[in-house]
């Protein structure tokens, strides 16, 4: 199919980009990396009246280490995230989940902003950045605001982004080195979306678990972080215990790729898979 008639723009700079989204409102869309808007506007899904391309906008696509932690510019393409020793010394649990997003041709396209932007649930690098309490810093013609990842994803394809923002950035803090990060996900093939995933990361103080961030991703409408888990981990410093609290805290929806019961044991074989792992021996 080919998509219904629209206008399309190139803007140059924020100021412009601003422009545009004021004239079109919500007829207009932005167009990044493109891999979920192109196909919803083919199968006409999408019917706006205009196309925003913002490819063209200087320094969205930086990655660069700064005093407060790492920088991931909005539309770094997901294959140069994957490819960046910044990424690997700064944000494994990133360089983790890379490989797992959709296949080599959507990384090419595809762009770190535009993911989040999305949020789609089943999505790995939203819940990354919750595990990672990521800032998610915006734009709009009024200037600019930082907003918690936590705070970020409001459902399905649901986000916090207000008419006329632009995500600019992404600010990961830095970590302190007792903490270890963990990736998995478990789909029917490699680049389906996942039934099932984990970011996880664990701070290890002395062999006890002194802390724990928990965020699962395709079991909820947005990245869901297992609260109960994590403190039964911190409690018993035992994966069985955040297993049996994960399995009555979790309530993932039912869909034709899987159950809610599917869905819940597929997250606590993965909090068994991936935590058992942090809690080992140090490489």
């Amino acid at each position: 199919m080919k998509p219904a008639p629209f206008d399309y723009h190139r803007p140059t700079s924020l100021a412009e980009t601003f422009d545009l989204l004021e004239r079109y409102g919500d007829d207009g869309r932005i167009l990044a990396g493109g891999q979920s808007l192109v196909p919803t506007l083919n199968m006409r899904l999408a019917t706006p009246r205009a196309v925003i391309d913002i490819n063209r906008l200087p320094g969205l696509a930086e990655i660069r280490a700064t005093l407060d932690g790492l920088v991931i510019g909005a539309l770094a393409r997901h294959d140069e995230v994957e490819a960046s020793a910044l990424i690997r010394e700064h944000a494994p649990l990133i360089a983790a989940a890379m490989p797992h997003v959709g296949h080599a041709a959507i990384r090419a396209r595809g762009t770190f902003g535009g993911s989040l932007a999305l949020a789609d649930p089943a999505a790995e690098l939203p819940a990354c950045v919750v595990a990672l309490d990521a800032t998610i810093r915006v734009a709009n013609r009024r200037g600019t605001r930082a907003i918690p990842a936590a705070e970020f994803f409001q459902g399905v394809y649901t986000t916090a982004l207000a008419p006329g923002d632009v995500i600019i950035e992404v600010l990961i803090p830095r970590a302190e080195p007792q903490w270890r990060d963990g990736f998995d996900e478990l789909a029917r093939r490699n680049g389906d979306f996942a039934l099932a995933g984990l970011a996880a990361r664990v701070c290890l103080v002395g062999g006890a678990v002194r802390d724990a961030r928990l965020v699962f991703f395709g079991v909820g409408n947005a990245p869901v972080r297992a609260r109960q888990a994590e403190a039964a981990l911190k409690a018993a410093g035992d994966v069985r215990a955040a297993q049996r609290a994960l399995a009555t805290e979790l309530q993932p929806p039912g869909d034709i790729h899987g159950s809610p019961e599917l869905r819940r044991h597929l997250a606590g074989v993965l909090l068994h898979r991936v935590v058992g792992s942090l809690l080992g021996p140090a490489s």
